[in-house]
């Protein structure tokens, strides 16, 4: 940061927790995806590469678990459920969008990834 310095502590027990919310391999990427709105298992899993089912529905239920994804059930026939960023989500995501910003100006890409974008 140049010439600009910040006066924070050392350490946040808020920040803290708040990244482990987001430690798990995957939950971020999760996350971004519903930032597009409510979306279905195999969508979610379809935007996102390498993911397997079974990691996804693992980030998917500790993320609602944490208060960051809704699982919504319409009953319908057959029964359709989606998943949906929370009110804390979506907050949450405004973050991620302004990470995602930052990635791309500054985060170089294996040549192999560059390829299949």
């Amino acid at each position: 940061m140049d010439d600009e310095h910040v006066e924070v502590d050392p350490y946040c027990p808020y920040f803290a927790a708040g990244m482990r919310m987001l430690d798990q391999r995957w939950a971020g990427t999760v996350l971004r995806t519903l930032i597009a709105g409510p979306q279905r298992f195999n969508d979610i899993a379809a935007a996102i590469p390498g993911i397997t089912d079974s990691t996804l529905s693992k980030r998917l239920k500790g993320l609602e678990s944490g208060g960051l994804v809704a699982r919504v059930v319409h009953p319908t026939t057959p029964v359709r459920i989606e998943y949906r960023l929370t009110d804390m989500g979506t907050a949450l995501g405004k973050v991620l969008l302004q990470l995602n910003g930052w990635a791309l100006e500054w985060v170089k890409l294996p040549a192999v990834e560059q390829e299949s974008n």
